[in-house]
This record gives C-alpha cells, sequence and structure tokens, in this order.
C-alpha cells in the first residue's frame, strides 16, 4: 500500500514528466533529514514554462485533496512547492547550474532517477 508521501510524489513527477520538465531528479531523503521524505528538483525551458510547471504540480496537488504552498512564481527562476513530505524545486537551468542542489544532497541522500 502507498502512503501519503509516495501518492504526493507520484502527483508531482507525473505531471512534471507529462508537462515536458526537463532533467528531473528525486531524492529520497528517508532518515537524511526531517524536512520531507522526497525532494524533485526539475527544470524548465523558460521563466514561462517554470512559471506553468509550477502551477500544474500546485493545481494537481490541490485537485487530489493535498495541500501545498508555493514562493517564487513571480519571477520564476526557481520556484519552490512545499507539498510537506515531499519539497519541490523547479529552475530554470542556469539559476539550478549556478545553485546545484543536487550535489548539496548527493552526500546526505541517495540520488535516484
Amino acid at each position: 500500500m502507498e502512503n501519503t508521501s509516495d501518492k504526493i510524489l507520484k502527483i508531482i513527477t507525473d505531471t512534471l514528466e507529462n508537462n515536458k520538465a526537463e532533467d528531473m531528479t528525486v531524492i529520497d531523503l528517508n532518515g537524511k533529514t526531517s524536512i520531507a521524505e522526497y525532494m524533485v528538483i526539475a527544470s524548465g525551458t523558460s521563466q514561462r514554462h517554470v512559471a506553468s510547471l509550477a502551477e500544474k504540480v500546485f493545481e494537481e496537488l490541490k485537485k487530489a485533496g493535498y495541500k501545498s504552498s508555493m514562493e517564487g512564481e513571480e519571477k520564476a527562476d526557481w520556484v519552490l512547492i512545499d507539498a510537506f513530505d515531499v519539497i519541490v524545486h523547479i529552475f530554470k537551468p542556469e539559476v539550478r547550474e549556478f545553485y546545484n542542489l543536487e550535489k548539496m544532497w548527493q552526500s546526505a541522500a541517495n540520488l535516484r532517477k
């Protein structure tokens, strides 16, 4: 049986894939930190694409009955969605490269694609 965080993760990853997010990575945070169970990092091709991806993820979570909050959608270089059990970062590629969250979490978590 799927737990809540796995259901939320599936909604997020399916929505990102269906809306052409690029270079999606899921980082399993279980046992590594208490902030969330998973972190999803993905890229959009432009500010408009980043904002659209974030809005679609937010809408799909809401439709499924899950609450989340979103920050950064105005500028849309980097949008953060906090779905409590799952943290989502959607970046423009150059901003993602600059912050390099995957590298920061690599030593603390197992990466899986």
